[in-house]
């Protein structure tokens, strides 16, 4: 599975962002698409996850701001980020699960200025 991820940028505090990831290869045993982000001297961590059948999990910090989504015939996930803070500021990876096997995409930066 290989995954593209697309969306990152420069935006003021309070603004937007959405966040793509496409997946190609082996597809048909995705289960599982979210996004992890890693800030600078600090651990990767979860920020939002979708199954298969549209479930979300969202880490508390980004609750009720951001906004995971996911179009099967695309094979792409979203991440749709609002009211974004500086502390959002970081590396942003698409992941996904497929066959019991984690797949990492390329980070993209997000940087939220105050």
């Amino acid at each position: 599975v290989q995954l593209q991820a697309s969306g990152g940028g420069l935006v003021q505090a309070g603004g937007s962002l959405r966040l793509s990831c496409a997946a190609s290869g082996d597809i048909f045993r995705i289960n599982v698409m979210g996004w992890y982000r890693q800030a600078p001297g600090k651990q990767r961590d979860l920020v939002a996850t979708i199954t298969s059948g549209s479930d979300t999990n969202y880490a508390n910090s980004v609750k009720g701001r951001f906004t995971i989504s996911r179009d099967n015939a695309k094979n792409t996930v979203y991440l749709q980020m609002n009211s974004l803070k500086p502390e959002d500021t970081a590396v942003y990876y698409c992941a996904v699960v497929s066959a019991s096997r984690n797949y990492w995409g390329q980070g993209t930066q997000v940087t939220v200025s105050s």
